[in-house]
């Protein structure tokens, strides 16, 4: 969990200071800037445990690698649309985390479906925030 949650929490480093979220126009349905990192924490931890669960059952180490891949991509999002302001790149890179993720959950599923399970949320939130960010690149 705690690999995850820093591993998830370096792209912050792109955020801090930065006030383009207030300035962008955005969709409507868009949250609040302090949603962000209260999902995300709550978002980490869940993934956490479940690459703790499968790390368990695993051996091929096929699950960690899946995971660990979608974790990279994940990371790399904050800086393509908040520091390079690249939006449709980053929704872009935002379909590829989505099919990483779905691709882990599949692969989670057969080994544990809990762990599969609470993964869902993560799914659902990367739907949502490719709603917010192929509208913050219609919008700007």
């Amino acid at each position: 969990i705690f690999i995850t949650l820093i591993i998830g929490s370096i792209p912050s480093v792109f955020i801090i200071g930065n006030d383009m979220y207030k300035t962008i126009e955005k969709p409507p349905l868009s949250p609040p800037a302090i949603v962000f990192p209260i999902v995300w924490t709550i978002l980490f931890i869940i993934m956490g445990i479940s690459i703790y669960r499968i790390k368990k059952i695993d051996t091929s180490n096929k699950g960690i690698i899946i995971y660990f891949a979608q974790l990279i991509v994940n990371a790399l999002w904050t800086p393509i649309f908040f520091g390079l302001n690249a939006y449709l790149f980053a929704f872009i890179w935002l379909l590829l985390l989505l099919s990483l993720v779905i691709i882990m959950v599949y692969h989670f599923y057969k080994i544990d479906k809990i762990s599969a399970y609470i993964n869902i949320p993560y799914i659902i939130w990367l739907l949502f925030a490719g709603y917010l960010n192929f509208g913050v690149f219609l919008y700007n």
